[in-house]
């Protein structure tokens, strides 16, 4: 005996009902039939299990339901060592990753390969003990050190793997971001054109965006579709100084009054992403109006980084040396820096990571995002507020910037969500066999088969080799494998998130929430981009 453990009372029951069938599949169908008397079977102690017995059992519960019910409703976390067996037979991958990353850097995004860890020339380990530094990846940081790779970790507590730590209050990682990418945009854009060339070619920065009126000025209203053909229209031909508003969130919502170049398109006017992002982030340029920071030691005015120190508490100078490290290193090397995302405490996560990508959108880090993209998994946290959790009383309202149109007022998570996937988003049904890596809360309450590590699921996860095995062959072709998606052309890296839920939100570019008040799932996780 070996490899697993089951729940005692239901293999007894599987075996009982499995010496009258030869067939496994049919045992597990005639044992799940009689919901009442199988589910009063669950939840006792767990036995050990032969690596054999484990497989037929996991197998024949998913031949069952995928031929029954629907591949879709076998699902697995995708950590789990049965992931890959559940997505190539066209069942529920659940994913734990921010959708920043698709949202910024495009869908299917390539993270870094094995020979990007180890020519890496400057790595970032950013979030809470770091939980990816101790990914499969992780050697190849350790390798790369050998070559003069220098490690930084950002959080609030330190790391023996990194050369420097900057510890920061949890929940402010964005404030550095942000202050990040005033230097960067100062330095490397404005003092000399370091990355004109890749902002030019591979990203949204030269788009025109449109400037709608609303109350007492002009906010940006979306893309245009097109390019200016240039960075900015500062200077040029036709270009009048024009005052926008900006949401600001760090003393509440409130609004930002800055000043940007603007030509008329048609009726309105419209600028260039350059030229809107130089505005939030706090860039003077002469003659255009607004209300600018006095340089990088100002506290009051966002984002700089004397302004940042008050909220994460990293010394302004540090926030400056950081920021030429990743400027200087990703200009010499190309873009050899990597950020290793962790996880963020804070409910505004979205937000802050989009934050930290805008930083390797600027230095021409295309593969400095250290995960692969999700690509058509089904996002977790909405899978369980949808089949797992009952309506919410939040108001998402009261999360919109000052001068929202009120679109989500006196609406909830689960509400929205519904619109989110009537619009597209990847959903899957509840799940009847549930594969996880480690216990997650709330669980779907229909589940017949939970497959984990922990002692509240039935049975420990076998082999995934002798279960795919044990698939093929008790499937007999009931169970159709799942079709590879072709793999889309290489997307440009984007700084705007151009949908009406992030305007509404005041996050369509990037910017700071400190922590608050979470809800259980905010819009702004629910945008996907083509």
């Amino acid at each position: 005996m070996g490899g697993s453990e089951v729940n005692q009372t239901l293999v007894r029951l599987y075996f009982e009902v499995r010496e009258g069938l030869h067939d496994p599949v049919a045992a597990w169908a005639k044992l799940t039939a009689n919901s009442e008397v199988y589910r009063q079977a669950r939840g006792g102690r767990r036995v050990p299990l032969d690596d054999a017995t484990a497989a037929e059992l996991a197998a024949a519960a998913i031949v069952h339901t995928a031929s029954e019910h629907g591949a879709d409703q076998v699902a697995a976390l995708a950590t789990s060592p049965l992931a890959g067996l559940v997505r190539g037979m066209g069942g529920a991958v659940l994913t734990e990753q921010s959708s920043a990353p698709e949202q910024l850097l495009g869908p299917r995004f390539e993270g870094p390969r094995a020979e990007d860890w180890a020519n890496a020339a400057y790595v970032l380990l950013w979030g809470e003990n770091n939980r990816n530094v101790r990914a499969p990846g992780s050697p190849w940081v350790i390798a790369g050190r050998y070559k003069g790779q220098k490690v930084v970790a950002i959080g609030p507590h330190p790391t023996r793997l990194s050369d420097e730590t900057l510890v920061v209050r949890p929940g402010t990682d964005g404030a550095l971001a942000m202050a990040v990418g005033h230097v960067l945009l100062k330095e490397f854009f404005l003092d000399r054109p370091a990355f004109a060339a890749h902002a030019m070619a591979r990203t949204d920065l030269p788009a025109l965006v449109r400037l709608r009126e609303l109350e007492d000025g002009l906010v940006p209203g979306g893309l245009l579709g097109r390019d200016a053909g240039r960075l900015s229209l500062y200077g040029g031909d036709g270009a009048a100084a024009t005052e926008v508003l900006l949401p600001r969130f760090d003393v509440g919502p409130g609004v930002l009054r800055r000043g940007v170049p603007a030509v008329r398109d048609g009726e309105g006017l419209v600028t260039t992403v350059f030229d809107l992002l130089l505005a939030v982030y706090g860039l003077a340029r002469p003659g255009l109006p607004g209300s600018w920071p006095d340089g990088y030691d100002d506290k009051t005015s966002p984002y700089t980084p004397g302004w940042q120190e008050a909220h994460t508490g990293v010394a302004a100078s540090r926030a400056l040396k950081l920021a030429r490290e990743l400027g200087v290193t990703a200009e010499k090397t190309g873009g050899r820096c990597i950020v290793v995302p962790g996880w963020l405490d804070t409910p505004h996560a979205d937000t802050a990571y989009r934050a930290m990508l805008a930083l390797l959108v600027l230095t021409g880090c295309r593969r400095g995002w250290a995960q692969a993209s999700g690509g058509a998994g089904v996002p977790l946290v909405p899978y369980l507020v949808l089949h797992a959790c009952g309506e919410d009383r939040a108001d998402l309202g009261a999360l919109s910037w000052a001068l929202a149109d009120g679109m989500f007022d006196r609406r909830t998570s689960r509400t929205v969500l519904l619109d989110a996937v009537r619009g597209g988003l990847p959903m899957a049904p509840p799940p009847r066999v549930l594969a996880l890596p480690r216990w997650i809360y709330p669980l779907p309450p229909q589940v017949d088969l939970l497959i984990g590590p922990d002692e509240r699921c039935d049975l420990a996860t076998p082999d995934s080799r002798l279960v795919a095995d044990m698939v093929a062959k008790l499937s007999d072709g009931q169970v159709e494998p799942a079709r590879e998606e072709p793999e889309p052309g290489e997307p440009g890296m984007r700084t705007v998130v151009d949908h009406a839920w992030m305007y509404e939100y005041g996050e369509a570019l990037p910017v700071y929430r400190p922590p608050g008040v979470g809800v259980p799932l905010k819009p702004t996780q629910l945008v996907r981009l083509p």
